[in-house]
């Protein structure tokens, strides 16, 4: 993510209080991408017009598909994301930039395949109209798409563009649902994947500017020899990871109710969780103008020094600093992130009271912004890790994150509602502590294994 490291870096440079605030909001916007806009649109869609412009029922059964899609979407695109990521890194690397194109619309493809494929199976068990399962297996392939586009964001240099461009989708989405005259299900639906559609193909259309080729699809990106599977893994566990809690309290019986045709819903859990995710912004504001200036330099320049042959003494200097930004770096979001989280506890019963939000909800949310405040740690301890190229340590650390949370959310259910939620919290605290101690050891490690065990 360098290319958003530059221009925060150019922001930062003016060295004044709109600087700042420029920078933590830039950083904020691309760092939480379009899902955290999307909770805030789906949101105010459900506030402004339940019970007023459209039924009770009608808004819950939007609402619920389209988290469905949210989750489909980003388990089955997170297969790809990294390993892409670490691919075009290389290609820009050996300055073959002209090859970043055709691989991203070979990756496209295969998303969009695989994605309408999966749509279609799920939609023969469902009892839902053919305009409505249309609809779905289009919204499903659109966000597909979206989530790959997002990751080349950060090779651009046109962010306030990109900004604009989700934050009027956002709008127009909000704006349709409330001024159109209403159809129904099928009408919401339709709103919602358009404007997906909308913010998919104008990034695209900025990011074919930015990488020209004169070929159109190459699928290199899936070739054995170049591509880290590895990461493919991390990707996908680490999605399923952070949504399997939901499922788990969806498709328990004891817990959970029947919305339309298959899609389930925890009349419980959901609210406190999604609400909760807002807290996330701050932390990943931090986590990206930290990452991507400080960590990401220092990385940058101790890898150059062993690349170059640079002498010992100078590597030890720069990797001491490295290992300074980097724990600077997590500290950092700790402290700001621990800052919002405080914050929020402290007035979590009057934002539920501004909602409209019964407070018997209140003690759940508590635990699920503890737990999505952990959430923010677990992703800068990944990030450092795969800047330091630790794939397969990262693989271990995801996969506990991953069947902790499974496990533990399914005993919360059994041992009673005052349990709830602590499965999730606690499966991000102990893919935490853990990934601190792999950090330290990884960091202690750090020459030995640069010189000695190049394919670690």
């Amino acid at each position: 993510m360098a290319g958003i490291g530059f221009e925060l870096r150019k922001v930062l440079r003016k060295n004044t209080l709109l600087s700042y605030l420029e920078a933590y909001g830039l950083a904020a916007i691309i760092g939480s991408g379009p899902w955290a806009l999307s909770i805030i649109a789906l949101l105010l869609i459900g506030i402004l017009s339940i019970g007023r412009i459209f039924p009770t029922d009608l808004i819950i059964q939007f609402l619920v598909m389209v988290t469905y899609l949210m989750a489909a979407s980003l388990i089955i695109s997170g297969f790809f994301q990294l390993m892409l990521t670490r691919f075009i890194s290389d290609l820009i690397f050996k300055k073959r930039e002209d090859l970043i194109i055709p691989n991203l619309f070979g990756c496209l493809t295969t998303i969009s395949l695989a994605s309408g494929v999966l749509g279609w199976a799920v939609s023969l068990f469902s009892e839902l109209s053919p305009a409505i399962e249309l609809t779905l297996i289009c919204g499903l392939v659109v966000l597909t798409n979206l989530w790959i586009i997002i990751v080349f964001l950060s090779g651009m240099k046109q962010y306030y563009k990109i900004v604009f461009i989700l934050f009027i989708g956002y709008c127009l989405m909000v704006l349709g649902a409330l001024v159109i005259p209403p159809y129904g299900l099928l009408g919401l639906l339709q709103i919602f994947v358009v404007a997906q559609a909308v913010i998919t193909f104008t990034l695209l259309v900025y990011v074919v500017r930015e990488y020209p080729s004169s070929r159109l699809v190459s699928f290199e990106f899936l070739n054995g020899k170049q591509a880290f599977y590895s990461l493919a893994f991390c990707g996908l566990f680490y999605n399923i990871g952070v949504w399997i809690d939901k499922f788990v309290f969806w498709f328990h019986p004891d817990v959970s109710f029947n919305v339309v045709s298959m899609f389930r819903a925890s009349y419980i859990y959901d609210l406190p969780i999604f609400i909760a995710y807002l807290a996330i912004i701050p932390g990943m504001a931090v986590f990206v103008l930290h990452m991507e200036t400080d960590f990401a330099d220092s990385n940058e320049r101790f890898y150059h020094a062993v690349r170059e042959g640079r002498p010992l003494h100078e590597i030890y200097m720069l990797k001491d600093q490295m290992v300074l930004d980097g724990r600077n770096s997590l500290f950092q979001i700790f402290k700001v992130q621990g800052i919002t989280l405080a914050l929020l506890l402290l007035w979590s019963d009057e934002i539920l009271g501004l909602l409209g939000i019964d407070l018997a909800y209140l003690h759940l949310l508590y635990v699920d912004l503890v737990g999505v405040s952990l959430q923010v740690l677990v992703m800068a301890i990944l990030n450092v890790m795969f800047y330091l190229d630790k794939r397969y340590i990262s693989l271990i650390l995801i996969t506990v994150m991953m069947l902790s949370n499974l496990l533990l959310s399914w005993l919360s259910i059994q041992l009673g509602a005052q349990f709830y939620g602590y499965g999730f919290a606690l499966s991000m605290l102990l893919a935490t502590l853990l990934g601190i101690g792999m950090l330290n050891r990884k960091f202690e490690r750090l020459e030995y294994e640069t010189f000695m065990l190049q394919r670690s």
